[in-house]
């Protein structure tokens, strides 16, 4: 083998090396949310070129995706409202040769639908349910047509007690 493969196939180990470290501290973090006997069903642990782009899978976070690399994608207010994306959800990111980022949700986490009302302070949406504040995305807000002390119900994941974040399910 020539210096070159030689010094590639380090680097390449290393590159593995510390792409098994980062999987296994998700996957510690993912099991301290959502407790331990659950089945984790955690995104790829890597990010590929494919023909339509490169495909990175990740979870959201009631915002953004966090990607297998630890970057922040963002994803569309539009999008995560209209689908409905809770916390835990897997999405996959696509991004076009062009730069589009597309984004599909590939695995839903368990959810709950519960009835609360909407709140508003430090200039953030939140829907408070039994005594407890869940923030939500301003474009539900408005695509729902929303006011302070309407009723909602909301969509927040099932096994998930810590969850910050909720999606609007319906006006009441």
């Amino acid at each position: 083998m020539s210096d070159i493969s030689e010094k590639q196939i380090k680097r390449l180990r290393s590159l593995l090396s510390e792409a098994e470290t980062n999987l296994s501290a998700a996957k510690e973090l993912l099991i301290s949310i959502i407790g331990d006997g659950e089945a984790i069903t955690a995104p790829r642990d890597s990010i590929v070129s494919a023909p339509e782009g490169k495909i990175i899978e990740g979870i959201f976070d009631g915002q953004i995706m966090i990607g297998p690399d630890g970057k922040n994608y963002p994803v569309p207010a539009n999008y995560a409202s209209k689908s409905k994306l809770v916390e835990g959800d897997i999405l996959k990111l696509t991004i076009t040769d062009d730069g589009k980022f597309l984004y599909k949700q590939i695995g839903p986490v368990e959810r709950k639908t519960v009835i609360g009302t909407l709140l508003m302070h430090d200039d953030k949406y939140y829907v408070e349910v039994a005594g407890r504040e869940y923030q939500i995305l301003y474009a539900s807000v408005t695509y729902f047509h929303l006011r302070e002390g309407s009723q909602v119900s909301v969509v927040i994941p099932a096994k998930n007690d810590d969850a910050a974040w909720a999606a609007v399910e319906a006006a009441l």
